[in-house]
């Protein structure tokens, strides 16, 4: 320390006598006279004199040096063994530092190549492989080396302090890779040793949902919510889901008791949740208990109106006919009266009874307002069943085709579409990210849908006349020509159309 002292002062004592001759010269002229001792006169040019300062410098520069070596062998040969070591290991660790400070500043700066160069340099300098280790194997990532970045990380698994650093980049190669198996295992090892870690936690939570480990799933998700990474609504939520897609495996194996449980439990845990509704009201009507499958469902229908509920709905009473249905479905209807999917369905069940005039009055001026292949398919069987021209029939069908499908299960992060719910998106693996809404409209136009509307509605008056002569259809022959055009409409629009209760 005093040693260190004496140098600053030393140095401040020469820039302030450079300082003084710079004076010196500018006042006297433009040379600079020195007197050695009296005897001699050495006359010297600004050139000169600046190299002459400069050579006092260095030579100073090494004086430094050289007295700090023989302080340090003066040390040695009075018994300090290490003394002559640690000076040299000073320069080495000034150099070590300069090199990793250099290799951290281009690793920031995105200078890969140049990180490596300088860590490599740094690891010689200096005992830091932690260090040196993972600025190399983040450099290696950046430019593409994934050889070396590997390498990198293996070398951090054999040291407690970085072992974590290394599977967890490791576990993110194999899932650059799709090595899914191989990243759930070093998932778990991760979360092992760091499970308040949050990108460990969200890794492992969607490998696990992807491989089907509802269990694991489900615990990985408590942690979550002890540690503080997740809000307890989205955690309720999120763990219906789970004991959801539990039960439906537990079913698949054929233990439907199991899966009853689980379906009734994830109800309870998210009763907005569609799946979870159906399965455990399913699970209510094998246990013979109509009333309580007729609960949950109307409880779920209140928050998200859904077509697949009124196919649970309907299979509380398999056997009853249709005006007895519609009086019955009341229960559901009287909730959400103004919603579309409440005036397709009392539509729907009005044709069933054969009430076209109640059907068009309950679907209303929903084909206009929001047309979609459902609710135009619906005014077919309206008009169908209430004797209208072929043409009118054939014009709603004609829009249905061309019409956007309405409502879907689509996911928030790819905008892919399922057929069913599923608990991962098949697209993206997301998970939970399934939800009942309708794709934008530019992804639903058809280009040709204008062009086709001509061929699929023309007709000769010749045609119209004949037509005009025919007795209309009972409501057997309309529900059959509805089912018939709504498979045309499915081969267009290549998607199918929602289940009927």
């Amino acid at each position: 320390m005093l040693w260190s002292l004496i140098k600053i002062l030393l140095i401040v004592a020469a820039v302030a006598a450079l300082a003084v001759g710079a004076g010196y010269v500018m006042e006297n002229g433009p040379s600079v006279v020195v007197s050695i001792s009296g005897f001699k006169e050495v006359e010297l040019g600004p050139l000169q004199a600046v190299l002459v300062v400069l050579a006092l410098l260095a030579a100073l520069y090494i004086a430094f040096k050289l007295v700090s070596l023989a302080i340090a062998f003066l040390r040695f040969l009075l018994g300090d063994e290490t003394a002559l070591s640690r000076y040299f290991d000073r320069n080495r660790e000034r150099r070590g530092n300069r090199a990793m400070v250099d290799a951290m500043m281009a690793l920031a700066a995105g200078e890969g190549r140049q990180a490596m160069t300088k860590a490599a340099k740094a690891e010689k300098l200096l005992d830091a492989p932690q260090v040196t280790n993972v600025i190399t194997a983040q450099a290696a990532e950046m430019i593409g080396d994934r050889k070396v970045a590997e390498e990198s990380y293996k070398k951090l698994l054999k040291d407690d302090q970085t072992r974590f650093v290394g599977i967890r980049g490791i576990m993110k190669q194999k899932l650059s890779e799709g090595d899914t198996d191989t990243a759930l295992k070093l998932a778990e090892k991760a979360y092992a040793l760091k499970p308040k870690h949050e990108e460990v936690q969200d890794t492992l939570l969607k490998l696990q949902a992807e491989h089907h480990d509802w269990t694991g799933a489900r615990k990985t998700l408590g942690t979550k919510l002890r540690t503080g990474t997740m809000p307890r609504d989205v955690h309720r939520r999120r763990d219906a889901v789970l004991a959801l897609s539990e039960a439906k495996d537990v079913l698949d194996a054929g233990k439907s008791i199991e899966a009853r449980e689980a379906a009734i439990e994830a109800n309870k845990l998210s009763p907005d949740l569609v799946p979870a509704s159906i399965m455990a009201a399913r699970g209510y009507i094998q246990k013979e208990k109509p009333r309580l499958a007729t609960r949950v469902l109307r409880k779920t229908w209140e928050s998200q109106p859904h077509p697949e509920l009124a196919v649970a709905f309907a299979e509380i009473v398999p056997d009853e006919d249709p005006k007895a249905r519609l009086k019955r479905f009341a229960e559901l209807t009287k909730t959400q009266p103004d919603h579309p999917e409440t005036k397709m369905l009392l539509a729907e069940l009005n044709i069933a009874a054969e009430d076209f005039p109640a059907a068009r009055r309950a679907i209303g001026d929903l084909a206009s307002t929001d047309p979609t292949a459902r609710s135009l398919s619906i005014m077919a069987a309206v008009e169908r069943g209430s004797g209208a021209a072929e043409a009118v029939v054939r014009g709603w069908l004609a829009k249905a085709v061309t019409a956007p499908r309405g409502p879907q299960w689509v996911c928030d992060n790819c905008h892919n579409t399922e057929a069913t719910w599923a608990p991962v998106c098949s697209n993206c693996g997301g998970f939970d990210t399934l939800s009942w809404k309708e794709l934008p409209k530019s992804e639903l136009s058809m280009p040709t849908g204008a062009e086709m509307l001509p061929l699929i509605v023309g007709q000769t008056p010749e045609a119209e006349t004949v037509e005009a002569e025919e007795p209309a259809p009972t409501a057997e022959e309309a529900s059959a020509a509805v089912e018939g055009d709504e498979n045309e409409a499915e081969i267009v629009d290549a998607t199918p159309v929602e289940p009927k209760p």
